[in-house]
């Protein structure tokens, strides 16, 4: 009986931490999206080109998350880098992965995740266009 009470309390402890993690990265989410909104919404009325405003958004998420790379197991990632930079952009992540794959000397692997992700990225985008279109 004592273990199962002990088994319960644990797998309360582990779901606690995990909805307290999503919180924090839902958050960071939330503040991310928002300022990339804002971003886009300050050039279009400045009138400065709107990919002008993504392509800011997708280098400064990308220098964030590189600055986040030495706090890897804390909330402050969740909250900036997972959060944040997932909501403002998905392509500093994307940076950050290819980042990884050559640190660790994966250079073939790194440069084919590259070249897949933005070629069928494109192909991806272009089936959704024409099939609505």
């Amino acid at each position: 009986s004592s273990l199962s009470i002990k088994n319960y309390c644990y797998l309360c402890s582990i779901l606690g931490d995990m909805i307290k993690n999503i919180l924090i990265v839902g958050a960071g989410g939330a503040l991310g999206s928002i300022t990339r909104y804002l971003i886009t919404c300050l050039f279009t009325h400045l009138a400065i080109c709107s990919e002008l405003a993504i392509f800011l958004v997708n280098i400064i998420g990308s220098f964030i998350i590189g600055l986040l790379i030495p706090a890897s197991s804390n909330t402050l990632y969740l909250l900036m880098a997972v959060g944040f930079c997932g909501g403002f952009t998905t392509f500093s992540t994307f940076s950050l992965d290819f980042l990884k794959y050559i640190m660790n000397g994966n250079y073939i692997i790194g440069f084919s995740y590259i070249i897949a992700s933005i070629v069928f990225g494109l192909i991806m985008v272009f089936a959704g266009y024409k099939l609505t279109s």
